[in-house]
């Protein structure tokens, strides 16, 4: 047999009674410090995750400066061939 709407055996009934019977939550962590000490934790967290970076080589970061400066001056000729391309379509067409 299946149970009942609104049975207490039902998975639903069960979370709605537990979570009622918890005390809401007043802040946290984040209530205690003021907001020079948060600020100041802020900061420190950033210089820590910049100590875990892998910062690329010189050698590695001028061949990925000239890939992405190759790829730019290919990009800005495709976008130029095909504008020359559209203008003269369209003075044919319209012109």
């Amino acid at each position: 047999m299946t149970d009942a709407v609104g049975s207490l055996d039902t998975p639903d009934a069960r979370d709605e009674v537990s979570e009622s019977k918890k005390k809401p939550r007043k802040g946290g962590k984040r209530a205690k410090k003021g907001p020079l000490k948060r600020l100041a934790l802020f900061y420190r967290q950033i210089i820590a995750e910049l100590r875990k970076v892998v910062w690329p080589t010189r050698n590695q970061l001028t061949s990925y400066t000239t890939v992405v400066i190759f790829f730019v001056a290919v990009m800005i000729a495709l976008v130029t061939v095909i504008d020359y391309g559209l203008n003269h379509a369209a003075k044919y067409v319209f012109g």
